[in-house]
């Protein structure tokens, strides 16, 4: 354990999206501030070196389909201050990026409503072959009813129906990463004109309540077959599916009693799946105004909320929980509603939101940043004892940073927080060798874990294992 009491090292992702707004609103008019160049491929590319330079595990990318329009029941508010519109696909940047890195992990969102399984399968196996395994899907069902306009449907499909849907999706995915090749089926042999042994290629045939497939992956094995998989939903069935599925939850709730709760909820989940509670990394959403000297900091924050847009950030928290809030007074209590977005951000000021109330006026004092969350301000060694503390007291494994100006919020943690925890032994050297998941999880391997839901999938174990007794079983009548 090092001096800090933390006896892990700290995990940490930068948070980022492919648009201008993301999660401090309003910051993009910060002279300094350079995310009006989210759709130029160099702006991400330093981004990815800065980033490994600072040993960081992984870049997340955040993506969202759909606009943010419930406030005011109209997309103006988000588009006069770019709350997360425009925004451009962000898994096409992952293939530049880690070309100009080595070790950097990705994490990418794709939803999973609006995706056709066959084809996402593949292009996270292309990923994970181009990126050398570093590569991870954030397991999104959506929660934007613009989004569902946009893609055909009335509304949005209700909550948990989502997640009985994904539930299904995963199990199709699984089948076609874990057991449609097996490890040996390419053989690559030129003399005898042999790439691929087609005995060791098996169809899928998938008959789910939602999803159906008959077919070959098209992909051979990549190097960690299934990519990591992230997931971020905190309602009990978002926490339910994570328990079964996910290798990294993000939870940005606003207290350390919440947190703690949440993690160890997340971590008694996973072992009544048979899984260990160490198999979930968990991360907590972190904004950090970092400077030299304390008194450099607090000037830094009072610059940046010069610039900073609590309007923007109320535009962008209103199609987070499906309520508009330009309903309400300014001193009104706000209510828990029946919603299809996102339930636990909703129930985090309202059902679990013990004494005051919350209210819009309350919401936008708090959002001095653009953002929900109130940012750890002061010295390198100030942050550090924030972060270490944090980690002690809630046991969340890493954070995923938010940028308030960019690059300036990532250089300034990369060339002062890191040194300051890495000499308190909180935070590693250096990389080690192997996929996303080999780091992650110190070297376990680099495909999921025997233990993993998923693996029951792989060719020749579990499902397979439960088909070939019943064909046998069908050709000798019985």
């Amino acid at each position: 354990m090092g001096p800090d009491g933390v006896d892990k090292k700290i995990l940490l992702n930068a948070f980022n999206m492919n648009s201008v707004g993301h999660i401090c609103h309003g910051l993009w008019t910060h002279p300094r501030d350079q995310s009006a160049d989210y759709a130029r491929l160099d702006y991400w590319v330093k981004l990815a070196q800065t980033l490994e330079r600072g040993k960081f595990d992984g870049l997340f990318l955040a993506d969202v389909i759909g606009a943010n329009d419930v406030y005011g029941a109209s997309p103006d508010a988000a588009l006069l201050q770019s709350v997360q519109v425009p925004i451009n696909d962000p898994i096409v940047l992952i293939s530049a990026m880690a070309y100009a890195t080595r070790h950097l992990g990705f994490g990418v969102t794709a939803n999973l409503t609006y995706e056709r399984p066959y084809l996402l399968a593949r292009r996270f196996s292309t990923l994970d072959h181009l990126t050398g395994g570093r590569i991870g899907w954030n397991i999104v069902t959506g929660y934007l009813d613009s989004a569902a306009r946009a893609m055909g449907l009335t509304e949005q499909i209700r909550h948990d129906d989502r997640y009985d849907m994904a539930d299904d999706y995963l199990d199709l995915v699984y089948k076609l990463w874990e057991g449609s090749w097996e490890d040996d089926a390419v053989v690559r042999d030129a003399r005898n004109g042999r790439f691929t042994d087609p005995a060791k290629v098996h169809r899928i045939r998938h008959d789910g309540p939602f999803y159906q497939l008959d077919a070959i992956h098209l992909c051979e094995p990549s190097p960690q077959r299934t990519p990591v998989l992230y997931q971020a939903g905190g309602s009990p069935r978002g926490r339910a599916f994570a328990a079964r599925h996910a290798e990294c939850v993000f939870t940005n709730s606003l207290t350390v009693d919440l947190t703690r709760s949440i993690v160890a909820d997340l971590r008694r989940r996973a072992v009544a799946n048979g899984r260990a509670a160490e198999d979930i990394k968990i991360f907590s959403g972190v904004i950090v105004i970092v400077d030299r000297t304390e008194k450099a900091a607090q000037e830094k924050l009072r610059e940046y909320q010069r610039y900073a847009s609590p309007a923007a950030g109320l535009t962008h928290f209103c199609a987070s929980i499906g309520v508009d809030l330009s309903r309400y007074g300014p001193d009104e209590p706000i209510e828990m509603e029946g919603t299809q977005a996102m339930v636990a951000a909703l129930e985090s000021i309202t059902r679990y939101n013990p004494g005051r109330p919350w209210t819009v006026r309350r919401l936008l004092e708090l959002m001095k940043l653009g953002a929900r969350n109130t940012p750890i301000v002061g010295s390198p060694s100030q942050v550090a004892d924030q972060l270490t503390a944090f980690v002690r007291e809630t046991d969340v494994d890493g954070f995923n940073l938010m940028r308030a100006v960019t690059p300036e919020s990532y250089e300034d943690f990369v060339d002062l927080v890191v040194p300051e925890l890495q000499q308190r032994g909180a935070y590693k050297e250096d990389y080690a060798e192997g996929t996303l998941r080999d780091r992650l999880f110190a070297g376990r391997g680099g495909q999921l874990p025997s233990r993993h839901y998923g693996r029951r999938f792989r060719y020749g174990a579990g499902e397979w294992a439960d088909e070939a007794v019943s064909r046998q079983a069908g050709r000798r009548g019985t």
